[in-house]
């Protein structure tokens, strides 16, 4: 596998990652910043571990442990987190999150997820077994990958999600019974434009109210980042500011 040597968060973080195919992006540093601080954090679908490590160079988390599928990709996260400082912070787990994990359970503070996006039916799946369970959805991969997330939260965790706004019902109903607390900020690529992401966030065992919160804006009319993405995607600004 051909890598890259990127720089991303302002330069708080170096990451190799693979020159073609799922790349780090705007979602993982998205994910990073929508959540709180926490000591033991859990990040599944880790990917090059993008998500995972921004939370430890934003000093939102005191270990990490990081779940991907993918043997390439958990490789190189191995190698970001340690080429990044963050050997003794990381816990690097090669695993299937819809299969038995051996972590702990009900242990976590946070867990955050990325889950995958692409829709089975509209895309020809990887020939890798691996690469295509980490890549692709059907319509049960929210709820499954809700169900882990619950089942290695402690009471009164917080569970932190990005995904496509169109994934938004399904997870509000693998939540149900499960979390409460639930709140949910849209992601506009620029001004009077439709949403393109949705950040969820939710308390294990709680039974507060949802509430929809203002958006996120990334750029302005003219297509230059605006001055809160900055903020969050260079400066390593909190979203919600906790």
């Amino acid at each position: 596998m051909k890598t890259s040597d990127d720089a991303i968060l302002g330069g708080r973080l170096k990451l190799l990652q693979p020159k073609e195919g799922h790349r780090a992006g705007h979602d993982a540093i998205l994910l990073a910043a929508a959540a709180p601080k926490a000591n033991m954090a859990l990040d599944l679908g880790a990917g090059v571990g993008t998500a995972g490590l921004a939370l430890l160079a934003r000093k939102a988390a005191s270990i990490v442990t990081l779940v991907e599928i993918d043997p390439a990709l958990s490789e190189l996260s191995s190698q970001n987190a340690i080429r990044n400082g963050f050997g003794n912070a990381a816990r690097i787990l090669r695993g299937d999150i819809t299969e038995d994990l051996p972590l702990q359970m009900d242990a976590y503070d946070l867990v955050i997820m990325n889950p995958p996006f692409n829709d089975a039916e509209m895309l020809q799946p990887s020939p890798d077994a691996s690469r295509a369970k980490a890549h692709v959805a059907d319509p049960t991969t929210a709820e499954r990958w809700i169900l882990r997330a619950s089942r290695h939260l402690k009471a009164g965790g917080c569970l932190t999600i990005i995904h496509r706004p169109e994934a938004t019902l399904p997870i509000l109903k693998s939540m149900d019974g499960r979390f409460g607390a639930i709140e949910m900020l849209p992601v506009f690529p620029e001004p009077d434009s439709a949403a393109i992401r949705m950040i969820v966030r939710a308390i294990k065992g709680r039974k507060t109210p949802t509430q929809m919160l203002p958006g996120i804006i990334l750029n302005d009319s003219n297509g230059r980042p605006s001055a809160v993405a900055e903020k969050i995607l260079r400066d390593g600004a909190s979203i919600f500011g906790d």
